[in-house]
């Protein structure tokens, strides 16, 4: 059975991912119900969760710094956890972009986006909640793939939207702004997808 002091690390990574996952859920909130005026105030909210993530990597790091033996090398739970961190950074970067170009009303494949990336972090998390289960990684791997097609389907929208905004806008500003927007989007999801990739890493050097 796992000790208190291991199951630490594997319940902070959880932690971490659930923050992430409000963040995302947050973010399909704000541009499904999205008041331009109000964008200061979501800013200032989404902040809050990127926050909180920090914390939870400051937490970790303390943990590392005084631990004499970790489950696996402390450098890829440190990674893991930066990783972790680099998500919900990402999700705050896209409200970010909204509120510096300005935007006056959402187009819907925003938020269909939005909603992948919801889909995304909530695979992190579930995956992350197996982690400790590396051992008998099965599940975990299969979890693993799950979210990299996830994030193949993200590439796809990330495609189709860039090409729909190019379509729906005549004013080239408006194209610029709303791409960089997809460019967050996708980097959210490319975030995630490097969570799992990090995992995998620990499971092939530990089994």
């Amino acid at each position: 059975m796992m000790s208190k002091a291991d199951r630490f690390y594997f319940d902070n990574f959880v932690q971490a991912a659930e923050v992430s996952c409000q963040a995302a859920n947050y973010l399909v909130s704000c541009l499904t119900d999205y008041h331009p005026e109000n964008i200061r105030q979501m800013l200032d909210t989404m902040h809050e969760y990127e926050h909180t993530g920090d914390d939870k990597k400051h937490e970790m790091l303390a943990a590392l710094a005084k631990a004499f033996v970790t489950p696996v090398d402390r450098e890829d739970l440190d990674l893991i956890s930066q990783n972790i961190d680099d998500v919900t950074d990402r999700i705050e970067e896209v409200m970010q972009r909204i509120y510096v170009d300005k935007i006056q009303y959402v187009i819907p494949d925003a938020v269909k986006f939005a909603k992948k990336l919801v889909e995304c972090c909530t695979m992190m998390k579930n995956m992350l909640s197996e982690f400790m289960n590396f051992k008998k990684p099965e599940k975990l791997h299969k979890m693993i793939v799950a979210l990299n097609h996830l994030e193949e389907e993200c590439d796809w929208l990330y495609l189709q939207a860039t090409l729909h905004v190019q379509e729906q806008f005549d004013d080239v500003l408006e194209i610029i702004f709303w791409r960089e927007i997809f460019d967050k989007m996708e980097n959210c999801a490319d975030a995630c997808e490097h969570v799992g990739d990090c995992v995998d890493t620990v499971v092939m050097k530990n089994t």
